[in-house]
């Protein structure tokens, strides 16, 4: 085993801002504490939650490091586990030499994953895992809509729903995007900015609508995904980029007896985590380990690039994850 440093480097901006404030510092090598392990970060997942942290609008959780960073992937540095392969969801520090995570939230690298590939499992697959399958009880034969097709999580959420027998359908900003959401699994893909996601949703399922919405856009967007489920069906808000409030149509929840929910993740409690962390390895890590799911990689930046990661990110033009190699 060898020696820990004393010092590393991270990204760990002293104020918010644009993506210039995402600088290369030295911090200290932070020490584990009872039930953590300490990681050798050889990559770290860029996610639109850290974009929001670096504007300021998305603190850390009470305890958890200010530097950036949710889902890392390395090797376990010290203690039995010492030299293991693993990814991790961290509540933050991730992008770092070293990050701490609960050892509960660690999964081992699959079988024939990279450690960038590997980086970018945790973050999108706990969230779509509990979401869309837990929260919107998704299961085989379910038709669902899901926004931000090509986003790492709407990517994420194709992947998981073609292999657990979904038709999942997308919206995506471009007949690019769409074609490309097509060929990762997506059944349908729709131009949002050509095409009313309404209608298509209604004519793609022959009018009954769709069982599941996984929506991060919020806003005026809610009424109209309320439009696009079938009586029963449950909607889940996981982000509000178009703005936190909007009015709902009550008579519209009454008369399809819709369910409307959503959550965050960063601040649950470890333990929470932990059983997810657990659920992912029985139900889905095998199907990483077959080769049936890889994620969707854009673009890898190294650590102190972070900025022009972030700068790809806000430009929205990237499809899938967008990942810092911390070691080469």
């Amino acid at each position: 085993m060898d020696a820990l440093p004393e010092t590393m480097i991270a990204i760990d901006p002293a104020a918010p801002g644009g993506p210039e404030v995402l600088q290369p510092v030295e911090r200290p090598v932070p020490r584990p504490g009872p039930g953590e392990v300490l990681i050798r970060v050889e990559a770290a997942g860029v996610n639109r939650p850290d974009v929001m942290q670096r504007l300021g609008f998305y603190p850390p959780p009470p305890g958890a490091p200010t530097i950036l960073g949710l889902e890392v992937a390395g090797t376990i540095a010290g203690g039995v586990r010492d030299g293991e392969r693993v990814c991790a969801l961290v509540a933050g520090g991730g992008y770092a030499q070293y990050c701490v995570a609960p050892e509960g939230q660690c999964l081992p690298v699959p079988g024939g994953f990279s450690m960038v590939e590997a980086a970018a499992l945790p973050e999108t697959f706990f969230t779509v895992w509990t979401n869309l399958f837990r929260r919107g009880g998704a299961k085989a034969g379910d038709s669902v809509l899901v926004h931000g097709g090509t986003s790492g999580i709407g990517t994420t959420a194709i992947l998981l729903g073609k292999a657990f027998g979904l038709t999942v359908i997308v919206t995506a900003g471009s007949a690019e995007k769409c074609t490309r959401a097509l060929e990762i699994g997506a059944a349908h893909a729709i131009d949002y900015k050509a095409q009313d996601f309404v209608a298509e949703v209604k004519r793609l399922t022959g009018g009954a609508g769709v069982v599941v919405v996984l929506d991060m856009v919020g806003g005026d967007y809610l009424p109209r995904n309320l439009a696009c489920l079938a009586e029963e069906g449950r909607h889940v808000s996981i982000a509000a980029q178009r703005g936190p409030s909007v009015e709902i149509p009550i008579w519209d929840v009454m008369r399809k007896r819709l369910t409307l929910t959503g959550s965050t993740l960063r601040a649950r409690s470890v333990e929470f985590k932990a059983t997810l962390a657990d659920e992912l390895r029985r139900e889905v890590w095998p199907h990483l380990e077959a080769g049936r799911i890889r994620p969707v990689i854009h673009a890898t930046f190294p650590l102190a690039d972070a900025a022009a990661a972030h700068r790809l990110m806000d430009s929205g033009d990237h499809v899938g994850k967008i990942v810092l190699e911390v070691r080469k």
